[in-house]
């Protein structure tokens, strides 16, 4: 496989460039050339991502004098029964077709096809030169007259030790701590020493919600914003806030990476993202995780950690009440809700006070929102796949919507200073733990309405019911007994 320029760019073709092998063939190895002047607008482009020839929007001719000179490096993308990409080596998930570019059957990685195509004979692009000097403006700082708690100021304090001294960490922190603003001091000593930051997510929702609060802490610093559809996906920056996803075009990119919410689906279930985010940062690194309900095996991964089992406000977290509400499935098929939900939901309107209402699918979710319409037009329903799910998720955190009927893509990230939380089925294997305890967590974040009810409407109660709710009540002991 080799390539050829098609309309001036690099571009995958049957045609032979005379002399380049690469991908199914061989990949050729050049020596840095000390004298070659090679392009800043490459070198800015591609320095620290790992990238498909299609992402690349530079002459073909330009590339390889790079290759040639030691400055780019053509990578392996399938080999193997490996991709090199996500480092999937699944064979479920490695299928071939009749390649028009290499006339051969060619295998590609589908575990990460939504970044686009990568197969035997599509080389992943690698800038291999020195790396571009670092900005001469000296950093303003930060731009943030709020006040830590002490519960705050240790998670800050830990996490600034951490990045001055490379080392990784994890801040476990209760819903509502304010773990947003225990990161600011961190990221402020890791930019000012002129480094390298990513603070990555797994769902879009909270990078939208983080995006404008950073860029507002942090006005003169070049941030850019990384999701499904992001124009800012190739933007230089100082500092990236992306999806996980997103650091698989990413390869020793980050003196700091930092992972909010790090034990939620999907990040917490893929080995393929949790190899990209160990690829995404440089040998020598901090690595920060967040979260407010770590797992066994983080809390083993990462031997130094800090807890703080308070709020910012120092109020409790809401504790949930558990309601039956009998065979809530059989309700909607004759197209009304539990009577107990009816009521739930009726209250919160009269209160004037905004709900996150989850169910545990998408089907069930369609039949509440059709049901919840029929009297209060207002209400709306917010999936993964809703194609207006941005407009939507906006519309509630200005107050347009009194009532979200969601799946859990709404479990974290999206903060309503006063608010309430029910959960349909709470019976459902989809609600862990976890997702019960992060549900909670979003009702009394805001310090003037430090209150309100978490509603867990059941068939039966599950031990995951049950241990959600101990789990909230052990953190509201630990915080009335704790002294920062």
């Amino acid at each position: 496989m080799r390539f050829s320029v098609q309309n001036g760019l690099l571009k995958p073709a049957e045609i032979v460039s005379e002399g380049l092998q690469v991908a199914k063939h061989s990949l050729r190895v050049s020596r840095t050339n000390p004298s070659f002047l090679y392009s800043k607008d490459l070198q800015t482009y591609l320095q620290g991502r790992l990238l498909l020839p299609d992402e690349l929007p530079f002459p073909f001719a330009l590339i390889q004098s790079h290759v040639e000179n030691g400055y780019v490096s053509y990578e392996y993308g399938v080999k193997d029964g490996a991709c090199f990409r996500c480092g999937n080596k699944d064979p479920r998930l490695i299928d071939s077709f009749p390649c028009a570019r290499c006339n051969e059957s060619c295998s590609y990685c589908r575990g990460c096809i939504q970044m686009g195509r990568v197969s035997e004979c599509t080389p992943l692009i690698k800038w291999t030169g020195p790396c571009r000097p670092k900005s001469e403006a000296a950093f303003t700082g930060l731009k943030w007259d709020g006040k830590l708690s002490n519960a705050q100021q240790k998670g800050s304090d830990r996490m600034v030790h951490a990045v001055r001294n490379q080392q990784d960490l994890l801040l476990w922190a209760v819903c509502g701590a304010g773990k947003t603003e225990m990161l600011f001091h961190g990221i402020e000593e890791a930019l000012s020493g002129n480094k390298q930051v990513c603070l990555a997510a797994p769902r879009t929702d909270v990078i939208l919600e983080l995006t404008p609060r950073l860029r507002t802490v942090f006005p003169k610093v070049k941030i850019a914003s990384l999701y499904g559809g992001s124009d800012e996906r190739f933007q230089e920056a100082d500092l990236v806030i992306a999806t996980t996803h997103q650091l698989m075009r990413f390869t020793d990119a980050f003196d700091v990476l930092i992972i909010d919410e790090v034990d939620a689906f999907p990040f917490s279930a893929d080995e393929k993202l949790q190899f990209a985010a160990a690829r995404a940062r440089k040998p020598d690194s901090s690595l920060i995780y967040l979260t407010a309900t770590p797992s066994e095996k983080i809390k083993e991964t990462i031997s130094l950690h800090v807890k703080i089992p308070q709020r910012y406000h120092g109020h409790p977290l809401p504790v949930p009440s558990f309601t039956w509400c009998g065979h809530y499935k059989r309700a909607l098929q004759k197209k009304r809700l539990p009577e107990a939900l009816q009521q739930w939901v009726t209250d919160r309107l009269s209160l004037n006070k905004q709900a996150f209402l989850f169910v545990p699918s998408i089907p069930v979710l369609k039949d509440v929102v059709a049901i919840l319409k029929e009297k209060h037009a207002a209400v709306e329903g917010v999936h993964a796949e809703d194609p207006d799910r941005k407009e939507k998720v906006q519309k509630f955190r200005d107050g347009t919507i009194p009532i979200i009927v969601t799946t859990t893509i709404l479990e974290r990230g999206v903060t309503i200073p006063d608010s309430d939380a029910a959960v349909l089925g709470a019976e459902a294997d989809i609600f862990t733990e976890s997702a019960l305890v992060q549900i909670a967590g979003r009702v009394g974040r805001s310090a003037a309405h430090p209150d309100g009810d978490v509603r867990f409407f059941h068939y039966g109660k599950t031990e995951a019911m049950i241990r959600a709710k101990k789990h909230i009540q052990m953190m509201n002991l630990e915080a009335a007994k704790v002294t920062f």
